[in-house]
């Protein structure tokens, strides 16, 4: 016995839409576009991977010279320190420009505005050439006696000027990719914790930022391989990167695609398992987080 169910009324198709015909998809011009990427494909492959003006071979004997590897090396941890500093930065910037307090709000917007307003490589230059405007830095009272005196030379450094240039810029960044995930969470949350008593840094640091992690974590890994990448331009002062160090090398050698096919091999090695750490991180925070188009249902 067969029961047939009247479908609702929000179910049933339109009465002008009742005697049409379903007519299958043709299929027979779909094989073009899949051709006309094959073709690509294989010309890109003839025009890099065949062309003996690439010299593979010089690139693989320069991959892993000590040269390259110190140079590498120095990429890594220049990469992980002002990401460091960046991030912490970043936090605290945050915190300020949503403070009540309009001189604080103000420093940090001034703040933001000026580093994210000027390219990194004139801050870098800057920083490297400040000895210019200050010969000697020193500690003391303020509009008093100075207590002790160095030169500016001797303290801003290529390595301290590529850090202070690198981690001041990307606390600005940081600061409103902090302030964005902290605005995504409810303020219920702030204004319970403050009900139970806790001041609002220590609201801040056991209630909101651990929700606001889920959407920081994307844009901060986003924003580390952009730190990775832009190290690079850390060779301008002569900090002896990855870059610099293949500089040094072609310089001699006069093989400079081979060098710079070198960097690109190992920037893409390394993005790669930032990639991959930056998944982790994000699964790690998305647990809990109900998919997009799921049906959560009503409270009452």
């Amino acid at each position: 016995m067969t029961i047939e169910r009247e479908l609702p009324d929000t179910e049933r198709a339109p009465p002008e839409l009742a005697n049409l015909r379903i007519v299958p998809r043709n299929g027979r011009y779909r094989w073009i576009p899949i051709a006309i990427v094959v073709v690509l494909a294989l010309m890109l492959l003839d025009g890099v991977v065949f062309n003996p003006r690439f010299e593979w071979g010089v690139v693989g004997s320069y991959l892993f010279t000590p040269t390259i590897l110190q140079g590498l090396a120095t990429t890594v941890w220049l990469t992980a320190l002002c990401m460091s500093l960046g991030v912490l930065l970043g936090i605290v910037i945050a915190v300020m420009r949503m403070s009540p307090s309009r001189i604080v709000s103000g420093f940090a917007r001034l703040y933001i505005w000026f580093f994210r307003g000027t390219p990194i490589l004139v801050q870098l230059i800057f920083w490297y050439n400040l000895a210019a405007l200050f010969p000697n830095l020193g500690l003391g009272v303020p509009f008093g006696p100075t207590l002790i005196e160095f030169r500016t030379n001797d303290i801003i450094t290529p390595l301290a000027a590529a850090i202070l240039g690198l981690a001041l810029n990307e606390g600005a960044y940081m600061a409103e990719i902090v302030r964005a995930g902290i605005s995504s969470v409810d303020e219920g949350q702030d204004e319970a914790a403050r009900a139970l008593g806790m001041p609002r840094l220590k609201s801040m640091r056991r209630i909101v930022l651990p929700q606001a992690m889920r959407f920081i974590i994307p844009p901060t890994g986003n924003e580390t391989i952009g730190m990775l990448k832009m190290t690079s331009l850390v060779s301008v002062i002569a900090l002896s990167d990855l870059l610099y160090s293949a500089q040094a090398i072609y310089s001699r050698t006069f093989e400079t695609i081979p060098l710079l096919l070198v960097c690109c091999c190992w920037y893409l090695v390394l993005t790669s398992l930032l990639s991959v750490v930056q998944a982790r991180i994000e699964a790690y925070y998305g647990r809990g987080a109900t998919p997009v188009g799921t049906n959560q249902g009503d409270r009452t």
